[in-house]
Parts: structure tokens; C-alpha cells; sequence
């Protein structure tokens, strides 16, 4: 995984590379390596994940299709903006 560095700006190329990493799921790996897990654990586990990505799936479906109602999305003010007329 490779990320450019811009400017010299460190922090920016580190924040980058965390977001990276999370998203690939490198950071949970590194925990679950830490210690050994059983194989009965590990089948457990997968069938766990498995099942909550089997039930996301099926909750976006239902949104898309308006079965269901999508969450509020809140917005965030960007830093340095005018603060939101009342």
C-alpha cells in the first residue's frame, strides 16, 4: 500500500494511510493475530460475521426499495463556514 506524500505534509499522508488500512480491514486483522484462536472459535466468528453482513445487505435493500425508512443523515458544518441562518 503506498501513499504520497504531498508538500511534506506527514500528518496528512498518516492520516491518509490510517483511513487506508481501516478500510481494508488491516487493523482488525492485526488484532485477531495477536493471540491464537481456536478453529471452533474461527467458525463461529465467520458464521457471526457472515449473518450481520447477510442482515446489512438485506436492510439497504429494504431502503432502496422504501420498505424501510433510511436513517437522518445530520450535516456537519464545515470548518471556517458561516454558521446557518435560523
Amino acid at each position: 500500500m503506498q501513499v504520497l506524500v504531498r508538500d511534506n505534509n506527514i500528518e496528512q499522508a498518516l492520516k491518509v494511510l490510517k483511513k487506508r488500512m481501516q478500510r481494508e480491514g488491516i487493523f482488525r486483522e492485526m488484532k485477531q493475530r495477536k493471540a491464537y484462536e481456536k478453529p471452533s472459535e474461527r467458525r463461529v466468528r465467520e458464521a457471526a460475521e457472515a449473518v450481520r453482513r447477510t442482515r446489512k445487505a438485506a436492510r439497504k435493500k429494504a431502503q432502496r426499495e422504501g420498505l424501510i425508512a433510511a436513517p437522518k443523515r445530520t450535516l456537519k458544518p464545515r470548518p471556517g463556514a458561516a454558521p446557518a441562518p435560523r
